[in-house]
């Protein structure tokens, strides 16, 4: 391993990867989970049948989330790039690729977020309204709890979802482990990268799974 460090890449470089990977993933799925779970209620609240029917808003919520959710990363990156570039200033680098990832996952979240919410049992919701609890009171105490473990097994997908975007995001000049994999791996014929790398984001997935699964059973005891 030394050696393949010392002739191939530098353990500084590989480092960085890692925390460019690190930043990219977790700024993201912060501002998208907030998006996301907020897109995720109001469809909730606003369906046929909701606490708070609003029939054109949700179709209106419906069609975006459907559209962006249909495009491939690959292409919503491309697309979303122009636009980053006129944010941030730049269309390469890990500061670019926030704003297609946060764009990618936030639809991604929200629907994960709506089927968690519709499997709480409708009688827990009558019973709440029975109780005189507003909206806020009936989503924030009772829907929620309710859906919690269903929630955090929606959102370990969603990151590994967004783990798999960043290192898609490499082919760019995104950054981060798929930069690393793009650049000495296939460029440079150095199937050894490819490997390391690959093993690497299978590990990752793999800890971010089991985590997830873990605070979910956790959640579903308390």
């Amino acid at each position: 391993m030394n050696q393949w460090f010392e002739t191939s890449l530098t353990k500084q470089q590989f480092g960085l990867a890692l925390l460019q990977t690190f930043n990219m993933v977790s700024v993201s799925f912060i501002l998208g989970t907030l998006l996301g779970v907020f897109m995720g209620v109001l469809l909730l609240l606003t369906r046929n049948g909701g606490i708070w029917p609003k029939p054109i808003l949700h179709k209106m919520l419906n069609v975006l989330i459907n559209i962006i959710r249909s495009l491939p990363f690959i292409i919503l990156l491309i697309c979303v790039l122009p636009l980053a570039r006129n944010i941030v200033h730049t269309s390469i680098g890990t500061k670019a690729m926030f704003i297609p990832l946060i764009i990618f996952v936030s639809p991604y979240i929200a629907r994960l977020i709506e089927n968690s919410l519709l499997s709480v049992p409708a009688g827990i919701i009558e019973a709440a309204q029975a109780m005189g609890a507003t909206n806020y009171q009936i989503i924030r105490y009772f829907i929620l709890p309710e859906a919690m473990p269903s929630i955090i097994l929606a959102l370990t997908t969603a990151m590994i979802g967004l783990i798999d975007a960043t290192a898609m995001s490499g082919t760019v000049g995104g950054g981060g482990i798929g930069d690393l994999a793009v650049d000495y791996g296939y460029r440079r014929f150095d199937y050894v990268i490819m490997i390391i790398t690959v093993i690497v984001l299978v590990l990752i997935v793999q800890f971010i799974q089991s985590l997830g699964n873990w605070l979910s059973a956790k959640t579903k005891k308390n």
